[in-house]
């Protein structure tokens, strides 16, 4: 039998990096004397890019969204957000130990984020866990990335694994319709940050918790 793979999304699924996100994008609006945004507004929007947070962030102020401006404030958002990526970001509890089951019942693993590949792997490095993945993919680590299958069937390639034994596991509409795309069944994290209600989307299995997540692989699995 070939070796289970497990693809996990980063942001609202291994790590809550709301925090860190909206600090970042706090302090560059701050500059333009925008008022500052509650978290809520990063975890809608932490699953699709900085970009979204960006003009979020216009959306929150009242002001219209010129993509111009989103593009030219990215790479500054960025770079401040380097600076305090793991400030206040931590894993969700659990994750350590739903690992460590993983590995200890030959499962691979590896992650498939939407997240630049440097800032994923330094977060990922920062939180003390980068060792324990078999690869990783980011936003700009191919000409594609999530929802296009390419990015999530890359990664299961690099894993040294195959699709047909493979579950990804993510907390938006982004993950399960890369999942869907690529023909792999889906998990959901309820305590992610989607802006969809999980149910609506219907995936595989949904886990409240990490507690729940390594017998919801196993009975993905064997299906």
């Amino acid at each position: 039998m070939s070796v289970p793979c497990a693809i996990f999304d980063l942001d609202g699924t291994l790590a809550h990096t709301a925090p860190d996100l909206i600090g970042t994008a706090n302090d560059l609006f701050a500059e333009r004397g925008f008022a500052p945004m509650p978290l809520s507004v990063a975890e809608t929007t932490a699953g699709f890019g900085g970009k979204a947070l960006i003009r979020a962030a216009f959306e929150y102020a009242g002001q219209p969204v010129d993509e111009r401006e989103v593009d030219g404030l990215y790479q500054p958002f960025l770079d401040r957000y380097a600076e305090r990526i793991a400030d206040e970001s931590r894993l969700y509890d659990g994750v350590i130990e739903t690992l460590d089951a993983l590995d200890a019942r030959g499962w691979i693993i590896g992650v498939c984020t939407n997240k630049p590949e440097g800032l994923a792997r330094t977060l990922l490095e920062r939180l003390d866990v980068m060792h324990r993945f078999a690869a990783l993919v980011g936003a700009d680590t191919l000409p594609v990335r999530k929802p296009d299958p390419v990015a999530l069937l890359t990664t299961i390639e690099r894993c040294g694994a195959e699709a047909h034994y493979s579950v990804m596991i993510g907390d938006t509409d982004t993950d399960r319709n890369t999942a869907r795309n690529a023909n792999i069944p889906c998990i959901m994290t309820s305590f992610g940050y989607s802006d969809t209600p999980i149910s609506d989307m219907t995936p595989e299995a949904v886990v409240d918790s990490f507690a729940e997540m390594v017998d919801a692989l196993e009975a993905v699995r064997r299906r």
